[in-house]
Protein backbone atom coordinates (compact mmCIF):
# COMPACT_ATOMS: atom_id res chain seq x y z
CA UNK A 1 0.00 0.00 0.00
CA UNK A 2 3.17 2.64 0.64
CA UNK A 3 3.87 2.89 -3.22
CA UNK A 4 -0.37 3.68 -3.78
CA UNK A 5 0.16 6.09 -1.29
CA UNK A 6 3.46 7.12 -3.08
CA UNK A 7 1.53 7.09 -6.32
CA UNK A 8 -0.61 9.39 -5.07
CA UNK A 9 0.93 12.27 -3.20
CA UNK A 10 1.59 13.64 -6.91
CA UNK A 11 -0.57 16.16 -8.32
CA UNK A 12 0.33 15.13 -11.93
CA UNK A 13 -0.48 11.57 -10.93
CA UNK A 14 -3.64 12.67 -9.59
CA UNK A 15 -4.42 14.41 -12.82
CA UNK A 16 -3.75 11.32 -15.20
CA UNK A 17 -6.11 9.26 -12.42
CA UNK A 18 -8.68 11.67 -12.84
CA UNK A 19 -8.54 11.63 -16.81
CA UNK A 20 -8.37 7.87 -16.94
CA UNK A 21 -12.01 8.01 -15.03
CA UNK A 22 -13.12 9.19 -18.10
CA UNK A 23 -11.95 6.44 -20.32
CA UNK A 24 -8.91 4.72 -21.50
CA UNK A 25 -5.84 6.61 -22.88
CA UNK A 26 -2.75 6.06 -24.99
CA UNK A 27 0.61 8.15 -23.44
CA UNK A 28 0.34 10.64 -25.86
CA UNK A 29 -3.58 11.41 -25.64
CA UNK A 30 -2.47 11.85 -22.27
CA UNK A 31 0.31 14.22 -22.34
CA UNK A 32 -1.42 16.64 -24.22
CA UNK A 33 -3.06 17.17 -21.06
CA UNK A 34 0.00 18.43 -19.27
CA UNK A 35 2.72 20.82 -20.20
CA UNK A 36 5.77 18.57 -19.69
CA UNK A 37 7.79 16.24 -21.78
CA UNK A 38 6.33 12.83 -23.01
CA UNK A 39 9.39 10.98 -21.17
CA UNK A 40 8.02 12.42 -17.71
CA UNK A 41 4.45 11.45 -18.06
CA UNK A 42 6.13 8.29 -18.87
CA UNK A 43 7.95 8.13 -15.56
CA UNK A 44 4.09 9.33 -14.13
CA UNK A 45 2.94 6.51 -15.56
CA UNK A 46 5.01 3.61 -14.56
CA UNK A 47 4.87 5.03 -10.75
CA UNK A 48 1.06 4.85 -11.13
CA UNK A 49 1.22 1.11 -13.10
CA UNK A 50 3.86 -0.05 -10.27
CA UNK A 51 1.40 0.83 -7.79
CA UNK A 52 -1.38 -0.54 -9.38
CA UNK A 53 -3.32 2.12 -9.86
CA UNK A 54 -3.20 1.86 -13.63
CA UNK A 55 -2.75 -1.50 -16.34
CA UNK A 56 -2.01 -1.03 -19.64
CA UNK A 57 -2.26 -3.49 -23.35
CA UNK A 58 -0.47 -3.23 -25.87
CA UNK A 59 -2.55 -2.02 -29.34
CA UNK A 60 -0.14 -2.10 -32.53
CA UNK A 61 2.49 0.64 -31.88
CA UNK A 62 0.15 2.12 -29.01
CA UNK A 63 -0.13 1.44 -25.05
CA UNK A 64 -3.75 2.24 -23.89
CA UNK A 65 -3.65 2.79 -20.18
CA UNK A 66 -6.73 1.91 -17.75
CA UNK A 67 -7.56 2.71 -14.24
CA UNK A 68 -7.49 0.04 -11.88
CA UNK A 69 -10.36 0.00 -10.55
CA UNK A 70 -10.00 -2.99 -8.12
CA UNK A 71 -7.03 -1.49 -6.33
CA UNK A 72 -9.06 1.95 -6.19
CA UNK A 73 -12.05 0.04 -4.13
CA UNK A 74 -9.09 -1.41 -1.75
CA UNK A 75 -7.99 1.93 -1.00
CA UNK A 76 -11.35 3.47 -0.63
CA UNK A 77 -12.53 0.68 1.20
CA UNK A 78 -9.29 0.79 3.60
CA UNK A 79 -9.63 4.64 4.11
CA UNK A 80 -13.64 3.75 5.50
CA UNK A 81 -12.73 1.01 7.79
CA UNK A 82 -9.74 3.71 8.79
CA UNK A 83 -12.06 6.30 9.64
CA UNK A 84 -14.79 4.24 10.86
CA UNK A 85 -12.51 1.94 13.43
CA UNK A 86 -9.19 3.04 13.66
CA UNK A 87 -7.91 0.28 11.90
CA UNK A 88 -4.05 0.82 10.45
CA UNK A 89 -4.03 1.36 6.54
CA UNK A 90 -1.11 -0.87 6.02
Amino acid sequence: MKDTWTALSDPTRRGILTLLRKGDMNAGEIADNFDMSKPSISKHLDILKRAGLISSEKHGQFITYSLNTSVIEDLTSALINFTQSGTDLK
